[in-house]
């Protein structure tokens, strides 16, 4: 594929975009700022990697001719190199594919990740408990920040539902895939005959919303406080720092009791509740996309199996892309996911591709 005149008018966006940060009075709109140097970052990327390709592709037409010379020693060098040079190629190529393609409008954004127990009573929660280390242990890996905003653990250490907001660079980007159901396979720890049981946690990551993304209007909330319900010694039994907010049109309640602080805890209820407000108008929107998308990507919804961790065989298992990997074991005591993000970033930009044409 040329994509030369595709690579040109991003070259004529990138000055575009150095006159616009160049302009002293973007920066007293915050927001419009960040966004148009992260575009200006994501395109400078994408220069670097076509500059790359366009060298590597140089080098290999070289060697190819080298490769047929009379030089049998000069001859080999060059097989050599073109064995290197080959998946270097094809690892650029697809970098700057992805580059290309039209960007989800949610993808530079944080995330609120929403972890909940499924199916099997303590094992659940332990497993839930499982799923928010390994997420935070990715976060870190990539520099992220992980905060929790608000959390009902158990008397085992599990947790019936946890929520968490990750921020940084591209968040949603990598996360994205994590939304549905996740199985495990295992043998628990109050288990005396050794039998493996199967439990479920649901995970919902939600990209952060922001006021002008919906309209939330006083007359839909019913905000209510009450004591919160864990510990805290006196704080809990004196004080109504608890928040739950009802947005009536469409039933979602959100409680929030983490922070000490009511005001607090209102706060963090609002972002989750825009959060969570944002999902439904994009999920309305995911209508569009082809059935093809819809099947790899997934509804997003809570009901949908994703994943299997099965831990005697050291498996895991991406269902939607059919992916396998018997290093269980270390994705989830590292957060190593970034191998299997990967691929799931590689089958979605193969469909999106597919889609345009």
């Amino acid at each position: 594929m040329d994509y030369a005149p595709l690579i040109e008018k991003r070259r004529v966006r990138m000055e575009e975009l150095e006159r616009m940060i160049a302009d002293p009075a973007l920066f007293e709109d915050r927001t419009r700022a960040g966004e148009l140097m992260r575009e200006h970052r994501r395109t400078q990327e994408l220069m670097q990697d076509w500059a790359a390709l366009c060298d590597a592709r140089r080098q290999l037409a070289e060697n190819e001719e080298l490769s047929a010379t009379d030089d049998e020693e000069m001859a080999e060098l060059a097989r050599a190199e073109l064995e290197e040079l080959a998946p270097r190629i094809a690892a650029l190529e697809e970098k700057v594919q992805y580059s290309l393609l039209p960007r989800d409008a949610t993808e530079d954004r944080d995330a609120l990740v929403e972890i909940r127990a499924g199916t099997g009573g303590d094992e659940a929660a332990l497993f839930a408990a499982d799923l928010l280390g390994m997420y935070q242990r990715f976060s870190e890996s990539r520099g992220w920040r992980f905060e929790i905003l608000d959390a009902s653990p158990n008397d085992i250490g599990g947790f019936r539902e946890v929520t968490a907001r990750i921020s940084g660079e591209e968040v949603f980007r990598y996360l994205k895939y994590e939304s549905g159901v996740h199985r495990v396979q295992r043998v628990p720890a109050t288990e005396t005959q050794g039998r493996i049981h199967t439990s479920t946690a649901t995970v919902a990551v939600l990209p952060e919303a922001e006021e002008v993304d919906v309209q939330i209007r006083p007359e839909d909330l019913r905000i209510e406080t009450c004591r919160s319900g864990g510990a805290g010694g006196q704080h809990v039994n004196r004080t109504e720092s608890a928040v739950q907010i009802f947005h009536l049109p469409t039933g979602i309640m959100v409680r929030c009791e983490n922070e000490r602080s009511q005001l607090k805890n209102k706060e963090t209820g609002m972002r989750i509740l825009r959060a969570r407000l944002f999902e439904m108008k994009q999920r309305e929107a995911q209508q569009s996309y082809s059935a093809q998308r819809r099947a790899f990507i997934g509804s997003g919804g809570r009901e949908e199996k994703i994943r299997t961790y099965n831990f005697p065989q050291n498996r895991l298992t991406d269902h939607r892309i059919n992916f396998t990997a018997y290093n269980l074991d270390i994705v989830v005591a590292t957060g190593a996911l970034q191998d299997l993000i990967a691929h799931m970033q590689h089958e979605e930009m193969k469909e999106r591709m597919s889609e345009l044409g």
